[in-house]
């Protein structure tokens, strides 16, 4: 169990990359693929560059995989067309609602970034509980804007499927407060855990 902990964010990694490399091969559309895995591999090189100078906590590395698997998924199929009709059916939606859980994961990332804050010793708790949200308000207004400007540049059915309204005039506000209400659940979770403190018990026990 030791070795699994210790080598969980390796472990992680490799089937994401598995994963990731299997639902690339035949995706729906190329160029929605293409566009929707920009964020996917940038983020997913970020935190292997960064490992090697901060590693995250199990829970931390596990909250940022849902949406780099959950996106992968949704650039596979386009979020429009996801077989996700069984939950459009239980609960009587009127379109696909699997990009809106996807920006909910999005919100996951606040848990790192609270983690990163404390345990850097930049900040109290409460100032890193707010700029932690307030950074995933800023990234799900700032992905919004990418979306429109690469819906209005391709001006065709790849624009059209990368933006994903699904006919919904509200479908960006939707999506930042989704955003925003996996940031709070996710830091609800943190002021729990606290995986800054467990850190520095095992840094003083080992010390």
């Amino acid at each position: 169990m030791h070795v699994l902990n210790r080598f969980y964010p390796q472990l992680l990694a490799g089937l994401f990359l598995l994963f990731f490399i299997w639902l690339g091969i035949t995706p729906v559309s190329r160029d929605v693929w293409f566009a929707e895995m920009v964020p996917v591999v940038g983020i997913f090189s970020l935190l292997v560059f960064s490992f090697r100078f901060f590693r995250f906590s199990n829970i931390a590395y596990t909250l940022m995989a849902f949406w780099l698997f959950w996106h992968t998924v949704g650039g596979h199929y386009t979020f429009a067309n996801v077989p996700f009709q069984w939950i459009t059916d239980l609960f009587g939606f009127e379109r696909n609602h699997f990009d809106r859980v996807g920006h909910f994961m999005v919100g996951f990332y606040a848990f790192a970034m609270a983690e990163w804050l404390l345990r850097r010793g930049y900040c109290g708790l409460l100032l890193a509980t707010l700029f932690s949200l307030f950074f995933i308000m800023s990234v799900a207004a700032g992905y919004e804007i990418v979306e429109w400007w690469y819906a209005v540049a391709d001006g065709g059915d790849a624009g059209i499927q990368f933006l994903g309204s699904q006919g919904d005039i509200w479908d960006a506000q939707k999506d930042m407060l989704a955003d925003t209400l996996g940031a709070i659940t996710s830091l609800v979770a943190y002021w729990v855990i606290r995986p800054d403190l467990k850190t520095r018990k095992n840094r003083t026990r080992h010390g």
